[in-house]
């Protein structure tokens, strides 16, 4: 008994160091390359599970001190942790564009924030976890809600620079930079009627339909219902306000 204590001792002590490690990495140098992160994570070795859990456990109170920046630095190490658990990526998304951006003074920080969020999930999140139906549901909620406006005072703004941006990738015909398939927008236009792919309720068109593809049960309605209002939206000039809320911090 007493060696089964020391060893779970042990583990956990490995554990609270090596998760101490990451957060130290992280917080020293905010823009700390990935391969350093995996260097480090790749000497936990069959620790991972252990790690993760007490990652989250951490993740967990600095969220209820509204530590909302440490909280989007430690969410990083979760995904390079889990990184094919779609809610880690979420999670992480969630405190960049909603947690994160509410702390910003301006509407240019909180975009900034915002953009965060969206590449984490599409350039990601997608890529290692690829169709997943809950980093759809979670972009394509991201680019109607935040454009709304009785939801964010700042939606003209983001609508400006959101339309800036698609208007130069549109130019230089290079969708790919904002993770879109042609063949899957042409899907799109035909079955939605979208035309328009500067607005960004096409994109949340565009991500809702991608994930479609794999969803069930509550992911599907709320991908569907997404779809129907984004279309409704498109079709008026000024766009109904939405029952939608903005959700809390998760």
């Amino acid at each position: 008994m007493k060696r089964k204590i020391a060893f779970a001792t042990l583990v956990f002590s490995l554990a609270a160091v090596s998760v101490s490690a990451l957060f130290m990495l992280r917080r020293a140098n905010p823009t700390v390359s990935p391969v350093a992160e995996e260097g480090l994570i790749s000497l936990i070795g069959g620790l991972r599970s252990v790690v993760s859990e007490a990652v989250w456990i951490r993740a967990g109170r600095l969220q209820r001190e509204c530590q909302y920046v440490e909280l989007a630095q430690l969410a990083s190490l979760l995904a390079r942790l889990e990184p094919h658990e779609p809610e880690v990526w979420s999670f992480a998304a969630w405190n960049l564009s909603y947690n994160v951006a509410s702390m910003m003074p301006d509407a240019d920080g909180k975009w900034r924030w915002i953009v965060a969020g969206m590449r984490l999930l599409r350039d990601d999140g997608l890529r290692l976890n690829p169709g997943s139906p809950q980093i759809c549901r979670d972009l394509a909620f991201l680019f109607e809600v935040k454009f709304l406006k009785n939801v964010d005072s700042n939606y003209a703004v983001y609508t400006e620079k959101w339309r800036e941006m698609a208007s130069d990738v549109m130019r230089r015909d290079a969708w790919e930079e904002l993770g879109m398939d042609r063949a899957v927008m042409a899907e799109v236009e035909k079955k939605y009627g979208v035309r328009d792919w500067t607005s960004p309720f096409s994109s949340s068109i565009y991500w809702a339909h991608t994930g479609l593809a794999r969803a069930e049960g509550n992911d599907r309605a709320f991908l569907v219902e997404t779809i129907r209002q984004c279309r409704t939206i498109l079709a008026s000039a000024e766009g109904p306000v939405s029952g939608r809320r903005e959700e809390g911090a998760r």
